[in-house]
């Protein structure tokens, strides 16, 4: 029995996904995921004041964008909007800041700083479980592509509320013209899905785009794509189980006090692990295909073993 067992645990510790967990433990990932935590709910709340601050006019005018801007939030970072049911900011609290004073200037350059640091934090991290040495890229370039992919990641997310009204109004006027209504089951069904995709298909595009800047290797799309929708599909069932995960963390007399912020700590805590194990099951991949992400570094500060060069024999001339 203690052979038998033996066996079973050597031919699991050679499982794929086995060896993406051992590598992570190995690169500290759980300790790397924590660290990126705190940043991101610093992040969230400056991004929260500053978005609200211009566009809350907009989307307050807006019924439907305001219910998808909501649904996409409370969706996104469970227990974060307090619709009526508890959260860490009162709905209307966000649409009352509509006015960009000193306050929201604070809140854009933490929110700048934040993100930046997120950024330089996840790139170690990323670059960590790729065997990959630190960056040497100039300081200020690093900073402004990390900006470009702030500002990038920023449009996205706009984008995707606005794509999920219109997705809505597409499908309800295609319905209508079937004679299938809008509020039937059918058509909530319909739009459920359609809903997922959407979302699955940004998350994936997202951490596609987040691993091929911040690893800055020409990763093949063949382990690039199926590790990014693995990682789409990690955070559909967090977002699915968000109000489970977050709310476990009230249920502790102890903790009541500060169980929002806590239950969001828990909850970014493990959308980075999602994250770093994505990237983690990419570079396993990548090394399962005999594909070294050293030699495909671009501009990383990596330099690839040198060619070897034939010396050039010279002709022996005759003797004279």
């Amino acid at each position: 029995m203690p052979a038998t067992l033996t066996v079973l645990l050597a031919r699991a510790q050679k499982l794929r996904i086995a060896r993406v967990f051992a590598r992570y433990s190995e690169k500290n990932g759980p300790i790397l995921a924590g660290g990126l935590s705190l940043t991101a709910l610093y992040s969230v709340f400056a991004a929260l004041y500053v978005g609200f601050s211009v566009l809350g006019l907009l989307i307050e005018s807006d019924p439907a964008l305001k219910a998808t801007v909501v649904s996409a939030l409370s969706t996104s970072v469970p227990g974060l909007i307090d619709s009526g049911n508890g959260g860490a900011i009162k709905l209307d609290d966000l649409f009352a800041s509509r006015v960009l004073n000193w306050s929201s200037i604070v809140a854009l350059i933490v929110l700048v700083g934040t993100a930046l640091a997120w950024f330089a934090s996840a790139r170690s991290a990323v670059r960590a479980v790729f065997d990959l040495p630190a960056d040497k890229t100039f300081f200020l370039l690093l900073k402004l592509k990390d900006l470009g992919f702030v500002i990038a990641f920023a449009i996205v997310t706009t984008l995707s509320a606005v794509l999920s009204v219109l997705s809505t109004s597409a499908l309800n006027f295609l319905l209508g013209l079937v004679g299938i209504g809008g509020k039937s089951f059918f058509a909530e069904l319909v739009g459920r899905i359609i809903g997922l995709v959407i979302v699955l298909a940004i998350d994936t595009a997202v951490l596609a785009a987040l691993f091929r800047v911040l690893s800055d290797i020409r990763i093949p799309p063949a382990r690039l794509i199926p590790g990014s929708l693995i990682g789409g599909v990690a955070l559909g069932v967090l977002k699915a189980l968000g109000a489970t995960i977050v709310g476990g963390a009230g249920r502790n007399p102890l903790l009541a006090s500060f169980a929002v912020i806590l239950g969001l700590l828990v909850w970014f805590g493990l959308v980075c692990q999602v994250i770093l194990i994505s990237a983690t099951w990419i570079a396993v991949d990548m090394a399962d295909h005999g594909q070294d992400a050293s030699t495909l570094a671009r501009r990383s500060g990596v330099v690839p073993p040198p060619r070897r060069l034939r010396q050039r024999r010279r002709p022996v001339s005759g003797g004279r």
